[in-house]
């Protein structure tokens, strides 16, 4: 059995203290010892994107990312997305443009496009495209999930 430590984490603004081996990846921890479900776990390998959450201000693939690595760093989850009652302008994008079918993908696809509308406001097509890449949908939605962040930098001007 791995060696187990104590490793603090701040998850959607909380502190949370977890024992556990280091080398379990995050998604483990915020799905089954921090009970935050809406991370998917997709592919395992980071190659999906399903398991997207935002790290210091960067999209990281959770399935591939040892908790240790995170410590003390501040996470956000989809649960941590929206402000209180309002949704996060993504969020509400994603509704509104209905970008989604099955939804797996979904909550990756947002937090991707919440990161990228923090570092490009204003995208264009193209920018949108590439700043989505590594995001994989199966329903192959992506003209409306182009739209749903078109939307949401609208939205957010």
């Amino acid at each position: 059995m791995p060696d187990t430590a104590q490793i603090k984490l701040v998850v959607n603004g909380k502190e949370a203290n977890v024992s556990t081996a280091g080398d379990r990846s995050l998604l483990d921890v915020l799905r089954e010892d921090l009970h935050l479900t809406g991370t998917k776990y997709g592919c395992g390998e980071g190659a999906c994107g399903a398991c997207s959450v935002i790290l210091e201000n960067k999209r990281v693939f959770s399935c591939s990312t040892p908790v240790r690595e995170v410590a003390g760093k501040s996470i956000t989850t989809i649960e941590g997305l929206a402000s209180g009652d309002s949704l996060h302008p993504v969020q509400q994008a994603f509704l509104e443009e209905q970008s989604f079918q099955c939804g797996y993908c979904t909550v990756g696809m947002i937090m991707c496009a919440a990161v990228l509308l923090k570092e490009t406001p204003n995208p264009n097509e193209e920018q949108i495209v590439k700043g989505m890449n590594g995001n994989i949908c199966r329903c192959c939605t992506y003209p409306r999930i182009v739209s749903a962040v078109k939307r949401a930098a609208q939205a957010k001007s």
